[in-house]
C-alpha cells in the first residue's frame, strides 16, 4: 500500500501555468511585427522515395509574411518546376511525383525565408535526402570449416542504407538464432562465436537487414558451418555439463579479444548522445566480461549493460563521462583487459539564446547570443538574412562579439536579426526581431476569470499583458491599496503572481494593474479555495489464491462542490472492468482471481482540480509453471540421472516434484508415477527396470496445486533380464460346477524385464500327489475343465520372458465350481421371545450335502394375517440370514398380534438349497404405536379442545388412552394431571385453570401389555385479551384466507348496511326504532365463545359434526355438548333476512339458566351494535 505523487499533468493543472515564467513577451497579432518562424522541418530530413516530398516552413507576422526558398545557397525558382508548389498562407514546399520524376534529383540543402516590410526570418538549413535500401550483392558462400572450440566471426557487411538498417541473424528457414554469452551479435552486425561447438552445425546462419522507410527485409545468403571434432556424437546431455568442453575433448584456452583488436583503442562521442562500448572475447570456457572506469565508478544512473555484458551503454553523455574505460574478459584459464579512451566532443549548444526585443522609441536594448561546444563555436550575426557587415550602417547599433547593443532606438530600427553559431560538429541558428512600438497597456486574457485552486497548494495567477514601453504590473486583493509582493506572495517579471501556499483566507478577488507612460489597464481574477481530495482508506497489498475473491478498498474524502471520479489502473495502465470485476464507489472487487490479475492496482480519485493516488500490489498464488529442458545424464543399466529447470513458482514455493514415466510396449501413451522429490532439487537419480523404453516428464507441486506436465524427455531403453517376480493375486475359483478358473494380476512393463512375457500355469488336486498339469498363457486367466464339484487344487503361476524364467512361485489353494446344496435344515424349532422376536433352532446339514462353501443359513418368513379383525396385512416375504455353520438364531422386528409362517434353507456360493417344512407361529399382543393426528385447539381463553385419531398399529386390542398434562409458565411447572379415556373416545375438552399458563399434553394408547409410544403437543401462547383467539390446529391455514369466512364477513357488512338505511329512514320520519321486540331475549355475552367473538374451524375432510365422535365400530355417539341451532337467536324461532339468510346465528347465544327479563349487557355482535345506535 502506497500513496503515489500526482503525475506531472496534474501539477500543471494545479499550478495553472498559462504562460512560461521565463518566456518572451508576445506581441499581439493585431499589432505590426516582423516575421517569426513557427514550424520547420528537421535539419537532416530523410524522405520515403515512394511518397511526395514535404519540406515544412511556417511563420507568423503582421503583415503576413511572404516566402521564398534557396537550394544549395541559390534562389529556388518554384514557378519553373511544375512538380513543386507552395501551400497557401504557408511556406511549406510540396514536390509531387504522381506524374513522374526521380526524388533523388531534389536532394540538397534548402533554406526558407519569411519576409514582410519589417524584416526577414530564416529557417534552418534543411538537408534533404532520399531514403535508400540497396539490394544485397549476390555471392556464393563456401561452407565455413572450423575446429570445435575455436572462435569464429560471421561477417554481415550489410549494404549501406539511409538510414542504416537494423541487423538480425536467422536461419534460412526464418528461425531466430539463439544468442547467449557464447554466441552473440556485435554492434556492427557480425555474429561472434566465442568458441564453436558441434551443435552449431545443426542450423545455417543468414544475416538479415530491415530497412525503416520501405519496411522491407533483405536476407543475405546463408553461411553453412562444418565443425571438425574429436567426438562426433552430439550428446545433448552434455550441453549443460560443468565439464562440457573436457567431456568433448576440447582444449581449454585463455581469453582473447575478437573485437576490438589489441589491448587499447579510442572512441569519440558527442555530448548528449549515447556512448556504446563493446568488448567481445573468445576462449574456452566462454569468458565473462566485466566493465570498469579508470579513476572512478561507472555512472550508475546512466550506465547499463547489454548483450550479455559484452556492451556498456552510457546515455546522455556529458563532458565528465570522458576518460579511460576498460573491459576485463576472464575464465578459469586466465584474464585479459582492453582499455578504451573516450573523448567527449560537443556540437554547439545554447547558453543564452537571443530573444525578441520590444522597445519604445528612444529606449535602449541588447541582443545576446552565447553558445558553447567542443571545439568552441564561432558566432556570426545577420540581419534580415544578410551578413551584418553588408547591411546598411546604423549609428544606433553596436556589435560587441556575441552581443548587439541598441541605443536610442527609432521606428527605423525594426528588423530580424539572425545568430549563427557553429563548429565542426554542427550549428545553431536563432532569429530574434527588434520591434519599436508606442502601445498603451492592454490585457491579453479574458476578464473576470474564475480560478479554483486546492488548499495548501502552490498556485500562480497569470495576468498576460502587453504595452510598449513594457508596463509595470502590480497586484491587489479585494480592492485593498497595498501591493501584493513578499511573504506568501511573489510577483514574476512577466507579471504572474505566485501564492506559495494557498490558505482559506487567500480566497477572494485579485486585481492586476499594468501601467506605462501611455496609460494603464487592469483585470480581475476571482480565486476560490477548495478542499483537497484525499484517499483516507487506501487499498492494501494482498495475497490471494487463484479462484478466490479479492476486494480492494478505496474510500475518498473530497470537496463536495467538485465532482469526484474514482478510476483504477493496473500496472499503471487503465484497468478494463470485465465481467469478473465489480467497481463500486469505495472498492474494487475481483471475482475468481486468475494469474493475469497479479500486479499493482492504483486507485485514482480525481476532481477537475486535483487527484490522489493510492497503490496496492495483488500477489496471486497460482499453480507453478511446468518444468522445462529435461536432460538425461549418467546413463547406466538400472539407473539414470534426470535434470530439469524449474518453472516459475507463481508466488507459492514449489514443495514437491513428481517424476512420471511412460513406456511404449505394454501401455503406450499412459503415464505412471515413478518417484517424488523435494521442491528444492532439480536433479535426481532414477532407479530403472530392465527392458523398458522409458520416457520421463516432471510435474511441479505447490500449495495451490500441480503444474502442467513438462514436455517429455528423450527416450532411454534399458537392457533385458529374466523376471525377478511372479504375478500377484493368484486365485482359483469355479464359474461352473465342473470347472475352475485360474486368474492373476498381469505384470506391468516395469516388472516384465524382457520381451514376450508369458505365464506358466501349474495345477493339481490337493493331497493326491498327482503330477502337475501345466499350460503356457499370454493373458491373465486359464480355465481348467471337467473338474469334480468343489474340490481343492494346488495352483502355481510363474512368469517367463525370452531371457528366462522368474523365481519359483508360491502355491495357492483354489477350488473347483460349486453346485446347489442337496439338503435342507431339519427339526426347525420356534420359541416366541416377545411380541416382535422369535428364537430359531435347527439341525445342521451334513458337509457333503453342501456341495460348496457354506455361506449361511437363511430363514424366509411372511405375515399371514393379523389377530385383529378386518385389518389388512402385507404378505411380502422377508428373510433373515445367519452366516456360517451355526444351529440357532433370532428373527426380530416382527409385528405383534399376528400369524406368521417360516421356512429355512442352507446357502452356498451357487445359491439356495431345498426348503425345510413350513412352520407357523403367532406373536403375542404388544404395545400400540402413537396416536395419530394429535391436535390441540384453543377456541377461547377458558377452554382447550383436544382431538386425535387411533394408532396406525394397535398391535393388540386397545383398552383406552392415557392423557397426561401439566401447566407451565416459563420455567415454572404445575402439578401433572392424568386422565384415562375409553378406546372409543378421541376428543377431550379441558377447562383452563388460568388464562396465562400454557399446557403440555402427552397422549398414549394402551393395550393389555401396557402403554405405547406417546405423542406430545403444547397449547398455543395466550393471545392478547383484546384480540379474539382463533381455533388452533397444527395444520390450520390462516382464517382470513378461508372462503367461508370471507362470505360471512360480506353477509355481516350487507346486514349492517341495511340496518343503517332502515335506522336513517326511521329517524327521518320522526319515529322511534324499537330496541327489542321481545323482552325475554337476553343479549348478555355469558357464553365465552361469544364474548371474544371466536368460532371453531377445521380444515379436515370428512370430519364428524361437532358434538359427536366416532367409535371403533363406526357408530357416532353424542358428546357432552348439547348445543344446537335452537340455542341461538330468539329461541327456536330463527330470524331470516329478506334474502333468506339466517340472522339468528349472529346474535348472542342465550343462556338457558338465565331468567327471562334480565337486561342485556353491552353489545358484542353486529346486531347489538346496531341496536345501541337506535
Amino acid at each position: 500500500m502506497a500513496r503515489q505523487p500526482p503525475p506531472p499533468s496534474v501539477h500543471a493543472a494545479i499550478l495553472l501555468c498559462l504562460l512560461s515564467l521565463s518566456g518572451a513577451i508576445e506581441i499581439p497579432m493585431d499589432l505590426s511585427q516582423p516575421p517569426t518562424i513557427t514550424k520547420q522541418s528537421v535539419k537532416d530530413h530523410i524522405v520515403d522515395p515512394r511518397d511526395n516530398i514535404l519540406i515544412e516552413c511556417e511563420a507568423k507576422g503582421n503583415p503576413a509574411p511572404s516566402f521564398h526558398w534557396t537550394r544549395n545557397s541559390r534562389f529556388f525558382n518554384i514557378a519553373k518546376d511544375p512538380r513543386v508548389s507552395m501551400r497557401r498562407k504557408s511556406g511549406t514546399l510540396v514536390i509531387d511525383f504522381r506524374s513522374g520524376g526521380r526524388p533523388e534529383e531534389y536532394e540538397g540543402e534548402y533554406q526558407c525565408f519569411a519576409r514582410n516590410k519589417f524584416g526577414t526570418a530564416l529557417s534552418n538549413r534543411i538537408r534533404l535526402q532520399v531514403s535508400k535500401s540497396p539490394l544485397w550483392p549476390k555471392e556464393n558462400l563456401d561452407p565455413v570449416v572450423v575446429q570445435e572450440g575455436a572462435p569464429l566471426t560471421l561477417q554481415c557487411n550489410p549494404p549501406p542504407g539511409l538510414p542504416s538498417p537494423v541487423i538480425f541473424w536467422m536461419s534460412s528457414s526464418m528461425e531466430p538464432i539463439t544468442q547467449d554469452k557464447r554466441v552473440s551479435q556485435g554492434h556492427n552486425g557480425d555474429l561472434y562465436f566465442s568458441n564453436v561447438m558441434l551443435q552449431d552445425m545443426q542450423t545455417d546462419y543468414s544475416c538479415n537487414a530491415r530497412f525503416h522507410f520501405t519496411h522491407t527485409i533483405q536476407q543475405k545468403n546463408a553461411f553453412t558451418l562444418k565443425v571438425l571434432t574429436n567426438n562426433p556424437y552430439n550428446d545433448s546431455s552434455l550441453r549443460n555439463h560443468p565439464d562440457m568442453y573436457s567431456a568433448r575433448g576440447v582444449a581449454e584456452r585463455t581469453p582473447s579479444f575478437m573485437y576490438p583488436q589489441g589491448t587499447a583503442s579510442s572512441q569519440m562521442v558527442l555530448r548528449g548522445t549515447d556512448l556504446l562500448l563493446e568488448c567481445i572475447a573468445s576462449g574456452v570456457p566462454t569468458p565473462d566480461i566485466a566493465w570498469y572506469k579508470k579513476g572512478g565508478d561507472l555512472p550508475s544512473d546512466k550506465a547499463k549493460f547489454e548483450n550479455f555484458n559484452k556492451a556498456l551503454r552510457i546515455t546522455n553523455v556529458s563532458e565528465e563521462d570522458s576518460g579511460e574505460y576498460f573491459c576485463l574478459a576472464s575464465n578459469k584459464m586466465g584474464s585479459i583487459r582492453h582499455t578504451i579512451s573516450v573523448r567527449v566532443k560537443a556540437a554547439p549548444y545554447w547558453l543564452d539564446e537571443p530573444k525578441n526585443l520590444i522597445l519604445a522609441p528612444g529606449e535602449d536594448g541588447r541582443l545576446v547570443c552565447r553558445a558553447n561546444g567542443n571545439p568552441k563555436p564561432t558566432v556570426q550575426w545577420m540581419v534580415n538574412g544578410e551578413p551584418l557587415q553588408s547591411a546598411p550602417p546604423n549609428p544606433n547599433r553596436e556589435v560587441a562579439g556575441d552581443t548587439i547593443i541598441f541605443r536610442d532606438t527609432q521606428i527605423s530600427s525594426r528588423a530580424v536579426y539572425q545568430c549563427n553559431t557553429s563548429n565542426e560538429h554542427g550549428y545553431l541558428l536563432a532569429n530574434a526581431f527588434v520591434s519599436v512600438l508606442d502601445v498603451p497597456p492592454r490585457m491579453l486574457s479574458p476578464r473576470n476569470q474564475l480560478i479554483r485552486v486546492i488548499l495548501y497548494n502552490r498556485t500562480r495567477l497569470d495576468c498576460p499583458f502587453f504595452g510598449s514601453p513594457i508596463p509595470t504590473l502590480r497586484w491587489f486583493k479585494n480592492g485593498q491599496g497595498s501591493n501584493l509582493d513578499g511573504g506568501n506572495y511573489h510577483v514574476y517579471e512577466n507579471g504572474s503572481l505566485e501564492i506559495k501556499m494557498i490558505r482559506k483566507e487567500d480566497q477572494g478577488i485579485y486585481t492586476c494593474v499594468a501601467t506605462n507612460i501611455l496609460g494603464k489597464a487592469e483585470n480581475q481574477v476571482r480565486l476560490e479555495v477548495k478542499d483537497p481530495t484525499r484517499i483516507y482508506r487506501m487499498p492494501e497489498d494482498q495475497v490471494a489464491k487463484r479462484g478466490t475473491t479479492v476486494q480492494l478498498e478505496c474510500r475518498v474524502k473530497h470537496d463536495p462542490s467538485l465532482k469526484l471520479t474514482v478510476s483504477w489502473l493496473k500496472d499503471d495502465e487503465p484497468l478494463y472492468i470485465g465481467n469478473r470485476m465489480k467497481k463500486e464507489d469505495d472498492s474494487l472487487t475481483i471475482f475468481g482471481v486468475a494469474e493475469r490479475d497479479q500486479g499493482s492496482y492504483t486507485c485514482v480519485a480525481s476532481t477537475e482540480l486535483d487527484q490522489d493516488l493510492a497503490k496496492a500490489y495483488l500477489t496471486v498464488l497460482g499453480r507453478p509453471d511446468r518444468p522445462r529442458d529435461l536432460e538425461l545424464t549418467d546413463l547406466a543399466e538400472r539407473s539414470v540421472r534426470l535434470t530439469w529447470i524449474p518453472g516459475d513458482d507463481n508466488n507459492s514455493p514449489i514443495t514437491d516434484y513428481v517424476v512420471q514415466f511412460e513406456e511404449d510396449q505394454f501401455q503406450p501413451g499412459v503415464w505412471h508415477d515413478h518417484s517424488k522429490f523435494p521442491g528444492s532439487v532439480n536433479s535426481a537419480i532414477l532407479q530403472l527396470s530392465p527392458y523398458v523404453n522409458y520416457q520421463f516428464r516432471v510435474i511441479a507441486i505447490n500449495e495451490v496445486g500441480s503444474s502442467h506436465p513438462s514436455l517429455p524427455s528423450e527416450r532411454y531403453r534399458t537392457s533385458g533380464a529374466p523376471p525377478e517376480s511372479n504375478p500377484a493375486d493368484v486365485k482359483g475359483e469355479g464359474t461352473r460346477k465342473n470347472n475352475m478358473e485360474i486368474t492373476w494380476t498381469p505384470m506391468n512393463a516395469t516388472s516384465a524385464f524382457g520381451p514376450n512375457l508369458r505365464y506358466i500355469v501349474k495345477w493339481r488336486r490337493r493331497e493326491t500327489r498327482e503330477t502337475w498339469n501345466n499350460a503356457t498363457v499370454w493373458g491373465s486367466r486359464y480355465v481348467v475343465g471337467q473338474t469334480p464339484v468343489y474340490v481343492p487344487y494346488e495352483i502355481r503361476v510363474q512368469a517367463e520372458n525370452d531371457f528366462g524364467k522368474g523365481p519359483e512361485p508360491d502355491t495357492v489353494i483354489g477350488y473347483s465350481g460349486e453346485d446347489y446344496p442337496r439338503a435342507a435344515p431339519t427339526d426347525v424349532k420356534i420359541r416366541v421371545l416377545n411380541s416382535t422376536a422369535i428364537s430359531l433352532q435347527w439341525n445342521r446339514v451334513y458337509p457333503d450335502t453342501v456341495q460348496g462353501q457354506l455361506r449361511e443359513y437363511r430363514a424366509y418368513y411372511w405375515r399371514e394375517s393379523s389377530l385383529l379383525k378386518n385389518l389388512w396385512v402385507s404378505q411380502k416375504r422377508q428373510q433373515a440370514s445367519f452366516p456360517g455353520d451355526r444351529p440357532r438364531g433370532v428373527v426380530s422386528r416382527l409385528f405383534p398380534y399376528s400369524n406368521y409362517k417360516l421356512e429355512m434353507v442352507v446357502v452356498n456360493g451357487r445359491g439356495d438349497g431345498p426348503r425345510s417344512e413350513t412352520k407357523e407361529f403367532t406373536t403375542p399382543e404388544g404395545v400400540p404405536s402413537a396416536p395419530r393426528r394429535f391436535r390441540v385447539r384453543q377456541p377461547n381463553l377458558e377452554t382447550i379442545n383436544l382431538e386425535w385419531d387411533h394408532p396406525e398399529h394397535p398391535n393388540g386390542i386397545l383398552i383406552g388412552y392415557t392423557l397426561k398434562y401439566v401447566a407451565f409458565n416459563g420455567t415454572k411447572l404445575g402439578k401433572q394431571i392424568v386422565e384415562n379415556f375409553s378406546p372409543n373416545q378421541t376428543k377431550f375438552t379441558m377447562q383452563r385453570a388460568d388464562p396465562v399458563s400454557r399446557y403440555r399434553f402427552t397422549l398414549s394408547a394402551r393395550t393389555q401389555v401396557g402403554s405405547g409410544e406417546a405423542v406430545t403437543e403444547e397449547s398455543p401462547a395466550p393471545p392478547n385479551e383484546a384480540t379474539p383467539t382463533a381455533a388452533y390446529t397444527n395444520n390450520q391455514a390462516d382464517i382470513a384466507t378461508q372462503g367461508w369466512f370471507i362470505g360471512l364477513m360480506c353477509a355481516i357488512a350487507l346486514l349492517v348496511l341495511i340496518l343503517l338505511i332502515v335506522c336513517f329512514i326511521k329517524r327521518s320520519r320522526g319515529g322511534k326504532y324499537p330496541v327489542r321486540e321481545k323482552k325475554d331475549v337476553p343479549l348478555g355475552p355469558e357464553d365465552p365463545k361469544e364474548e371474544d367473538g371466536s368460532f371453531d374451524y377445521s380444515d379436515e375432510d370428512n370430519k364428524p359434526l361437532q358434538g359427536s365422535q366416532t367409535s371403533l365400530d363406526g357408530t357416532i355417539k353424542q358428546q357432552e355438548s348439547d348445543d344446537s341451532l335452537v340455542d341461538y337467536g330468539e329461541g327456536g324461532e330463527g330470524q331470516f333476512n329478506e334474502d333468506g339468510s339466517f340472522i339468528g346465528q349472529y346474535t348472542v347465544k342465550k343462556d338457558k339458566e338465565e331468567t327471562e327479563g334480565n337486561e342485556s349487557s353491552e353489545a358484542t355482535s353486529p346486531v347489538n351494535a346496531i341496536y345501541s345506535l337506535a
